[in-house]
């Protein structure tokens, strides 16, 4: 029997790292939903190409690179059907008026995170952003399997970084130490006593700090987004911050400790781990009226004392690292 036409479903989602990884769980339902024959096409800028073309999940991969315009011709060729917006902004707003196909989009609760932010009052739904993108997918009949995130390499993986010492290579713990904003970021200062405390291979990932020795390898601006992905696979224990590399952690399953500033957990991007919700501990400074003062993050602490970080409480991060670290060589 012949097989019928594909049904070809665009899902839009131009940054960033973190956001695009937390669509893999759409793409992968989209794509093995039962007795159907979907095309997934997906829309992103050119520079996260990376984090998408090793996906078998992803039929057509359409790159933003210059003109919206461009890429709109192109999408019009593709003939899609149907597009599952989890962008929601003025781009992806252009792309659907110009298609003028069946569309749905992520509800982005700006106006539930204002009020968190400007006046702390939680009016926000404690739902995963993840679950927030099916939601948005439901115009396809797509449900989540269950199954977290999804981050391929390519067909030859990259292997450990060769910059990276073979002392190191020896099921190190991931700091994560990067994120776009200052104010999602530990103090250096802070950084250094933990890797102190902790005493063992610590690789520093994500970010441009100064090179430190002893038990700490800073791989910070060397180690390309794959690299970094595979020390974080091969990883006891990642450290990280709000920021694209936990979700790429979460989606190896990795046990993680996520430390949390301006940003809070109840925006609904932690480390999602629906089948090892026990992998994940959350660090951060509960009960500061400031806090969270944005929903992305400043360049320096609105207020000066930068106190939902400095206030990090050291110990108790490190304890659960070396918790994570018992555990993992229980299993092993």
């Amino acid at each position: 029997m012949t097989e019928s036409a594909p049904e070809k479903i665009l899902v839009i989602r131009f940054s960033s790292i973190g956001d695009i990884v937390l669509c893999t769980p759409v793409l992968r339902c989209l794509k093995k939903m039962p007795g159907k024959n979907i095309e997934v096409h997906f829309a992103t800028k050119a520079k996260y190409k990376g984090l998408l073309e090793h996906n078998p999940n992803i039929d057509h991969l359409h790159l933003l690179d210059g003109s919206l315009s461009g890429m709109i011709r192109k999408l019009r060729s593709a003939g899609v059907s149907a597009v599952i917006d989890l962008h929601n902004n003025l781009r992806s707003a252009l792309v659907k008026t110009a298609l003028l196909k069946p569309s749905r989009s992520l509800f982005k609760m700006n106006i539930e995170k204002w009020l968190l932010t400007a006046f702390k009052i939680n009016r926000l739904p404690g739902k995963h952003i993840v679950d927030r993108y099916f939601d948005a997918a439901g115009i396809a009949g797509v449900k989540n399997d269950g199954e977290g995130l999804d981050f391929f390499f390519e067909e030859a993986s990259p292997g450990w970084p060769k910059q990276l010492p073979p002392a190191f290579r020896e099921r190190p713990v991931a700091f994560v130490i990067g994120g776009k904003h200052a104010t999602k970021r530990l103090p250096d200062e802070k950084i250094i006593s933990i890797c102190k405390k902790l005493g063992t291979g610590v690789v520093l990932l994500g970010g441009s700090a100064e090179r430190t020795s002893g038990d700490v390898f800073n791989g910070c601006g060397i180690f390309s987004l794959q690299q970094s992905a595979y020390v974080v696979k091969m990883a006891d224990v990642v450290i990280t911050h709000d920021t694209g590399l936990m979700h790429i952690a979460a989606a190896f399953n990795k046990r993680i400790v996520s430390v949390w500033g301006n940003t809070v957990p109840a925006f609904g991007m932690l480390p999602y781990m629906p089948r090892y919700p026990e992998r994940s501990v959350v660090i951060e400074v509960e009960g500061l009226p400031c806090r969270p003062c944005t929903k992305i993050g400043y360049s320096k602490c609105p207020k000066g004392h930068f106190d939902c970080m400095n206030k990090i409480d050291e110990e108790k991060l490190v304890s659960a690292v070396r918790e994570f670290i018992r555990q993992q060589h229980a299993n092993a």
